[in-house]
């Protein structure tokens, strides 16, 4: 779609950006949402892409992701033998719903920033502890853990100019043992939710993210591996506004999945038949 209130363009920011932020700008990395509908209220764009971030970071610490990073770019890697839960970023990157131009384009940081329920990269950062490194106008930055970043449909914790620059995930949440399960009305539909359970080599404990059938992320996290009915009550105990409802189900449907699908991942975690 074509912007017709854009008068500019920056091409070439700071390596900082965010300087000279002003009302009426916005950051522009794929630009697959942003072109995607009308933008009235929008003057200037400014072009992330041409920064250069480095899309994938390996280290001793983990890994560190740079908001514009691909998901294509993503989708493509190949990750050592003892990151266990590696697994989780195919899943994440196959539930986009979206064609492959928009692999081509999108970014990890873009998605997480947009802040819908059903954001695949939103479920793979919560289910793996990542923090996200923001930077402020003033050239502050801060870090926020994923949990907290979304804070509901379509809102997050950024303040006016502020910017995602990386998530980064901690080496030992990528060598946990992973089970997902993820439904939708069609082969190919949005996400009416998807559920991360992890759980650390050897370990007894249970991390269980719950996603899309939720305004926000939840992540609920047992020291040992409930029994079924401690686990539907944690579920239960979820504040009623929680339950997100659009055409791909309702608040009810989707507690029902949750229960069901918690259950499976609860199982198939304790069955100890995951490497």
């Amino acid at each position: 779609m074509d912007l017709n209130t854009i008068t500019e363009v920056v091409r070439r920011p700071s390596e900082r950006p965010g300087a000279d932020w002003r009302d009426g700008d916005a950051w522009l990395a794929g630009g697959t949402w942003l072109y995607s509908v009308e933008q009235p209220e929008l003057s200037r764009l400014i072009d992330l892409t041409a920064l250069r971030w480095e899309p994938l970071v390996r280290s001793d610490e983990g890994l560190e992701i740079g908001a514009t990073c691909t998901i294509r770019d993503l989708y493509a890697q190949t990750w050592p033998l003892d990151w266990t839960a590696g697994i989780l970023f195919h899943a994440a990157c196959e539930a986009f719903l979206s064609s492959f131009k928009v692999w081509n384009a999108a970014t990890v940081g873009g998605n997480i920033c947009m802040a819908l329920p059903a954001g695949p990269m939103i479920t793979l950062a919560v289910a793996l502890e990542a923090r996200c490194e923001l930077w402020a106008p003033d050239g502050s930055g801060r870090f926020v853990d994923a949990l907290d970043f979304v804070t509901g449909e379509h809102r997050n914790v950024l303040t006016p100019g502020e910017i995602l620059r990386r998530v980064t995930i901690p080496a030992h949440a990528l060598r946990r043992r992973t089970a997902h399960r993820r439904f939708s009305l069609t082969r190919l539909g949005r996400s009416t939710v998807f559920l991360v359970g992890t759980q650390g080599r050897g370990g007894t404990d249970l991390s269980l993210t719950l996603t899309a059938g939720t305004t926000r992320p939840v992540r609920l996290d047992f020291a040992s591996v409930p029994d079924a009915r401690t686990l539907r009550q944690r579920i239960d105990a979820l504040p009623a506004d929680v339950w997100f409802a659009d055409a791909n189900g309702t608040p009810e449907h989707r507690r029902h999945l949750t229960y069901h699908f918690a259950e499976e991942i609860r199982r198939e975690l304790t069955a100890g038949d995951l490497p």
